[in-house]
Order: C-alpha cells, then sequence, then structure tokens
C-alpha cells in the first residue's frame, strides 16, 4: 500500500509546474551564492529547502545529487528540459565551460525577469476585456432562455404583428430552449475543434498569420516577438554559444509561429556566411526598417550584443507601454458592442410591445 501510495504522490508531484517567479528567484540567488563562494552543492541544499513548490524542491535536490556526483549543473538539467528550456540549460552550459556561470547566471536573471514582465503587462491586459465578454455572452443566454419566453407568450395570447428582427431573436430563443443539449453539444465541439487546429502545428501557423494581420493585436504581437527575439539573442551573444545556434534556440523562445519560422529559415542563411541584417531583411512585415538598421550597426561595430539589448529595452517599454493603455482604449470599444447589444435586444422587445399597446 505504501509504494502505491509513494508512486500516485510521485506522479502527482510530476503534473506540477514550476512558477516563473520560482526560477527567478533560484537563478538570482543561486548566482549571488556563487559570488560569495557558497560551493554549488551548498547553495542548491538551501535554494531546496526555501522552495515552496513540491516539484521545484524534488528538482534542485536532484541537482544537487548530480554536482555532488561530479557532473555539470547542466547534465542535471538536461532531464528537466521541459521546466526549463533549452535556452536555459545551454546558457548554464555555456557559463560552466567558459568558468563565467555567475555572469551568465546574471544575464539569464534579467533575460527571466523581462520575459516574465511582459508576460504578466499581457495577461493583466486582457482581464478587463475578457470579464466583459463573458458577461455578456452570459447576459444574452440568460436574455434567451428566460426573458424572451415570457414576452414571446403575450405576442403568442393576441396574435399580433411581429416586426422581422423580434420573430427571428424568438426563434432563437425557441431553438435554444427546446434544443439546449444540442446546442451545448454542438458548442463544446465547436470549441474543442477550433482548439485543436490552433494547436496543431500548420493550424498553429495560419492561425498565428492571421493575428497577425489583425488591427491592433497585430502590432502588439509584433512589439512582444521583438522584445523577445532581442533580449534573447542579446543574452545568448554575450556568451560563447556560436550564432547559428543561438538563433535556433531564439526560435524557440518566441511564441509565433511566423517569427520561428523566419528565424530558422535566416539560421540556414547565416551558415551559409550572409550577415544577421541581410537574412532577415527578406521579412519587413515581421523585422521593420529600424530593428534591421541597428543589427547592421551592431554587426559592422561588433557591439551586436549591446545593440539588441538596447532595441530590447525599447521595445520592452513599448510593450508595457501598450498594454497600459489597453484597457482604456478597449473600454469605449466594449462599451458601444455592449450598446449595441443592448439597444438591439430593447428594439427587439420594446417595439413590439410598444406597437401593441397603440393597437389596445
Amino acid at each position: 500500500m505504501q509504494p502505491l501510495f509513494e508512486k500516485i504522490k510521485k506522479f502527482t508531484i510530476n503534473l506540477q509546474r514550476v512558477p516563473v517567479s520560482q526560477k527567478i528567484f533560484f537563478v538570482q540567488q543561486l548566482g549571488i551564492m556563487i559570488k560569495t563562494g557558497i560551493s554549488l552543492s551548498v547553495a542548491l541544499n538551501t535554494l531546496s529547502r526555501q522552495a515552496s513548490n513540491k516539484k521545484f524542491k524534488t528538482i534542485l535536490l536532484s541537482l544537487k545529487s548530480e554536482v555532488e556526483k561530479g557532473n555539470l549543473l547542466s547534465k542535471g538539467l538536461e532531464k528537466y528540459s521541459q521546466d526549463f528550456g533549452e535556452l536555459f540549460i545551454n546558457m548554464i552550459k555555456t557559463g560552466e565551460t567558459s568558468g563565467k556561470l555567475e555572469d551568465v547566471l546574471k544575464q539569464l536573471y534579467i533575460q527571466m525577469k523581462k520575459d516574465h514582465e511582459i508576460v504578466g503587462k499581457v495577461k493583466g491586459a486582457l482581464i478587463y476585456p475578457a470579464i466583459v465578454i463573458t458577461m455578456m455572452i452570459v447576459i444574452g443566454i440568460l436574455m434567451m432562455v428566460y426573458v424572451i419566453p415570457n414576452i414571446t407568450s403575450i405576442f403568442e395570447e393576441v396574435n399580433a404583428q411581429i416586426p422581422l428582427f423580434t420573430r427571428i431573436l424568438i426563434w432563437l430563443s425557441k431553438f435554444i430552449t427546446a434544443n439546449g443539449i444540442l446546442v451545448a453539444a454542438v458548442s463544446l465541439i465547436s470549441i474543442t475543434i477550433f482548439v485543436r487546429l490552433i494547436t496543431w502545428e500548420k493550424g498553429k501557423f495560419q492561425f498565428h498569420r492571421i493575428l497577425l494581420r489583425t488591427p491592433v493585436v497585430g502590432k502588439i504581437i509584433v512589439k512582444i516577438n521583438l522584445a523577445r527575439f532581442c533580449r534573447t539573442l542579446s543574452s545568448l551573444l554575450k556568451t560563447d554559444i556560436p550564432i547559428v545556434k543561438t538563433f535556433g534556440i531564439t526560435a524557440d523562445v518566441l511564441s509565433n509561429r511566423l517569427y520561428r519560422k523566419a528565424l530558422n529559415e535566416a539560421k540556414e542563411q547565416i551558415q551559409k556566411g550572409v550577415s544577421i541584417e541581410k537574412s532577415l531583411n527578406v521579412y519587413p512585415k515581421l523585422f521593420p526598417p529600424v530593428i534591421l538598421q541597428m543589427i547592421a550597426v551592431g554587426e559592422d561595430t561588433g557591439s551586436l550584443d549591446d545593440v539588441l539589448q538596447e532595441s530590447a529595452i525599447f521595445y520592452e517599454d513599448e510593450v508595457s507601454q501598450t498594454m497600459d493603455n489597453l484597457p482604456s482604449i478597449m473600454e469605449p470599444v466594449l462599451m458601444v458592442i455592449l450598446g449595441l447589444g443592448v439597444a438591439a435586444m430593447a428594439v427587439a422587445v420594446i417595439m413590439p410591445m410598444y406597437s401593441l399597446s397603440q393597437a389596445i
């Protein structure tokens, strides 16, 4: 019984995700401990005691065990690539190889912190529109199921002439109430198919293409991906990782599939000896002339990592400002949509009632 309980417990722990905030704290504190001369084994043991996430605690103890056996930290991290990612592991490996682990950890901390801030800003800005849209859908369903049927009975009793829009609304209400299970099933299947399509690689690529062409949303996505591109590539260039490999790692970090495809294709061109600026120049919709010019200057002066870092700061500030302003931009749009919905419902219900009272 005890072994079975342990297996279930281990399985449950493995299902957990390691919070980004804990990984950021880990990188920051590990860098500080190494700087003060504390051994890697002792540092990992200390940090494992502070970890509140059980999976992360297990990972840190495993890493401690690997280090005590004489293995590199990066070697131990390879078993947890799904939790840390290729960027994290490769930077640690480079830091260990070059003897600059402390500097790499500092760079990795900045990278992860900035990326976490961008994600937090985006999520925070989308909460308000998501709540409003959800409430609009719920209210619409409640109107169709409970309000419209009660009004319909009045019209049917007096056999009054009803406007076309009202008749459509009544028909829709009757169909939903009479076929509630069918409507719910079709809705659920449609959502499932849509989710499957956008998780399928080809479907995801086309979905990301559509998002990039969407007004307002497209510009935000471009800024987010450019910020990540500049920050990640800058961080990798500060290490001894070859430029071709840095493009492959950076491509995996970017969420948009069009940017991934562009960087993987650019990687092939760079491998043939083409400059970074020229390899990216064929994607003007993904990489604006400003960033291409900055990259060209960085390549010419040999300070590409610093140029990209400055560009990353610029785009991160742009994303932050856009996300701060997004709720105030979305609010009037949502209010107009909500107002039109309420007005349409009012016209469909009140106008026939007014006509009915005039006839009486």
